[in-house]
Parts: C-alpha cells; sequence; structure tokens
C-alpha cells in the first residue's frame, strides 16, 4: 500500500469511528432536536403559503364504519404560543456610547452570547456579540491591515474593530421580532438568521423584553406528559368506558406506546390519529382487537 493510499484508508477508518462516546442523554438530545427542527420546517412552510392541505375524501357507494364524534379542541390548545409568553423580561441591554471592556464584562455577568445595544430612548439599534470583541482583539494583536483591493467582508470588519464604543462595534441593523409573534414564526426567524437571542420590540422599535432558542423550543415541544393527556382524550373519545381498563399509555421521549385490548372497528382510527399528533415521534402499535 502506498502512502496517498495508506492515508485514505486511515481516513476512512476515523469517519467509521465515532469523533466521541455517546453521552447517556445524547438519544433524547437528538430526538429533541428532530422535534423542534420539525415544528421550524412547519413554520417555515407556513410562512412560506405552501403548506399542504388535507385533501377531501371522494364519495363512496360503500358504507363504511359510523362516523366518530369529532374532536373538540380547547381554546388554549387552539391558540398558538406567543412570544410574548416565552419572552424574558426586562431584558438587558447595552448603551450605543458603553467601551468595550464594559461589554465584555456584561457578555460575561449575563452568560450572553449577544446582547442588544439600545439609544436614549430604548429603540434598539443593532446588537453586539462575543463575535464583534474577538474580531476587535484579534485585528488590534496581529497589526493585520487590509489592502485597497482587499475583500469588502474583511474591510468592515476591520472599519469596526477600530471602534472602541458598542456604536461601533455592533452589527446593525438589528434582527427583532414582535411580543404578537407566534412562537413558530420566532422560531423560523431564529432558525434562518441563526441566532440564539433575538430583541424582543413593540412596533415602534423599542425593547421590550428578548426571546432565546432554548425558550422556544420548550414551547413547541410539549413533554411527554402533555402528549399523553391528548392520547388519553382520544381514547375517551374512540373508547367505551368499559374498554378504557383494557388499554394502557406511555409516552417516553416523544414515543408513544399503546397496549391492550379494544375493538377492532375503532383499533386502526385510534393509531392513525395518535400519529398525526404534533410532537409524537413514533407510536409502538401493541394493541389487539377485541
Amino acid at each position: 500500500m502506498n502512502a496517498h493510499e495508506n492515508f485514505s484508508a486511515e481516513a476512512e477508518a476515523r469517519r467509521d469511528v465515532p469523533s466521541r462516546p455517546s453521552s447517556p442523554g445524547e438519544t433524547a438530545r437528538q430526538d429533541t432536536l428532530l422535534r423542534y427542527l420539525g415544528a421550524v420546517a412547519t413554520a417555515a412552510s407556513e410562512h412560506a403559503g405552501t403548506q399542504a392541505q388535507t385533501p377531501t375524501a371522494p364519495p363512496s357507494s360503500t358504507a363504511g364504519p359510523a362516523p366518530l364524534p369529532p374532536r373538540s379542541v380547547s381554546a388554549a390548545e387552539s391558540a398558538p404560543p406567543l412570544v410574548r409568553d416565552v419572552m424574558e423580561v426586562p431584558a438587558v441591554s447595552l448603551r450605543e456610547d458603553l467601551p468595550y471592556r464594559d461589554i465584555a464584562r456584561t457578555l460575561a455577568r449575563e452568560q450572553a452570547g449577544a446582547l442588544p445595544v439600545v439609544d436614549a430612548e430604548d429603540h434598539v439599534v443593532g446588537v453586539v456579540s462575543e463575535s464583534d470583541l474577538l474580531a476587535k482583539v484579534a485585528f488590534e494583536a496581529s497589526g493585520h491591515r487590509p489592502g485597497p483591493i482587499g475583500r469588502l467582508r474583511e474591510r468592515r470588519i476591520h472599519g469596526k474593530a477600530l471602534g472602541d464604543l458598542a456604536a461601533d462595534l455592533m452589527t446593525s441593523p438589528a434582527i427583532t421580532v414582535l411580543p404578537g409573534a407566534t412562537v413558530a414564526e420566532a422560531a423560523w426567524l431564529a432558525a434562518l438568521s441563526r441566532l440564539k437571542r433575538m430583541p424582543v420590540t413593540d412596533r415602534d422599535g423599542r425593547l421590550v423584553g428578548v426571546v432565546v432558542r432554548d425558550a422556544l423550543l420548550r414551547s413547541l415541544i410539549r413533554d411527554d406528559a402533555g402528549i399523553r393527556t391528548e392520547v388519553e382524550a382520544a381514547v375517551a373519545r374512540y373508547c367505551a368506558p368499559g374498554d378504557r381498563e383494557n388499554l394502557e399509555v406511555t409516552v417516553h421521549d416523544g414515543i408513544v406506546e399503546l397496549t391492550g385490548r379494544m375493538p377492532s372497528a375503532t383499533l386502526a382510527r385510534l393509531v392513525a390519529e395518535v400519529e398525526e399528533m404534533s410532537d409524537v415521534v413514533e407510536v409502538k402499535n401493541l394493541l389487539t382487537a377485541a
């Protein structure tokens, strides 16, 4: 085997070996991320107006099973969560004239990677991040100066690095969201902009709060108890009181497991409805027909 072949074999072997061993909660985190990505994808689809409509079944002369009672949806369940429900108040902000060393102290104290910059009337005028501060320090330490035909982005970074105040270092305009926007819309915007936190402003651009990605995730993805409550409500609609005693519902990391016995006429429809419930990752159907 020559040197090139040996290098290729080693590279292939490295690809087959995980970079680090899986931690105990790795599977759960991956499932949560996938559920969050699904929610963001749905929000993006709705924003673009491309969400598929449920097709209407063609009329049939063959009589089927008796129709089931319609699903009742409470007002709380039907109303989507809004940014104002999950945003942090009050929101920490930076003055335009704050020196970069004080910016660094504030970011460290708040354990935040970025903070909004506001003017004298609390209008959000930009955002300063750790990356902005690191770029300043890196340019100052290296003494590098972009040439007259240097890349535009490099010249912009260098121009920002010359400043000492928040107004000089910030990225502007800031990407913000209104408190009345839905959590799904905010999650879509955060994903599109690659942001972990976004300023929340009123319609005049004044800072009223901040929303972080983790809060969006928790709001979009129900916990197992919430999923189980909806599944048990579906069981109550589909089954007579006597039949419910023979069913057991368990939910773990979004995976629903149905065990027991129920009438065959409604078994398939119950499973189909549970599969369509939001945040359900998988349905393990262990039911037997009565």
